[in-house]
């Protein structure tokens, strides 16, 4: 246990977290995403699990530690829904609230199509499952910078 930091947030997550870099992309993935497959592509090869939490509760503490990049329109994303591109589950619904808060500010996530999000996450730094099980729980986060000040 570490003072200040998320107890949601394990030792190899938080490893890979610092090892990435600005606009390194980390993939949060629901519990149907193929993982272990797709992470075989990434930077670090293998998917990481946070298995007992949500989505947006992953998130919310991935946010904690991890700057979103905002030189980009594309600092994070969600899949979109097969069939209904305009569609907002309600677990994309709560990231959004989640990601609008950690930001202090609406930052409305970009929809990508399923096979575009697939193509993303092979290109990803690494992969995190959650223990997401409402569809279209998979989200894409762009590493921002923190500045001088800190």
């Amino acid at each position: 246990m570490l003072k200040g930091i998320d107890p949601r947030l394990g030792a190899d997550l938080l490893h890979t977290l610092r090892a990435m870099g600005h606009g390194d992309m980390l993939i949060v993935v629901d519990t149907n995403f193929p993982a272990a497959a797709v992470a075989r592509s990434t930077v670090l090869g293998c998917p990481l699990t946070m298995e007992n939490l949500p989505a947006p509760e992953a998130i919310e503490a991935i946010l904690s530690v991890l700057p979103l990049d905002t030189f980009v329109p594309d600092f994070a994303a969600r899949m979109e829904v097969v069939g209904d591109p305009a569609a907002v589950p309600p677990v994309q619904a709560d990231v959004q609230w989640v990601v609008d808060r950690a930001e202090g500010r609406a930052r409305p996530l970009p929809a990508v199509d399923r096979f575009t999000f697939y193509d993303l996450a092979r290109q990803a730094f690494a992969i995190v499952q959650t223990g997401e099980r409402r569809l279209y729980g998979c989200f894409m986060l762009r590493k921002g910078v923190i500045g001088p000040e800190g």
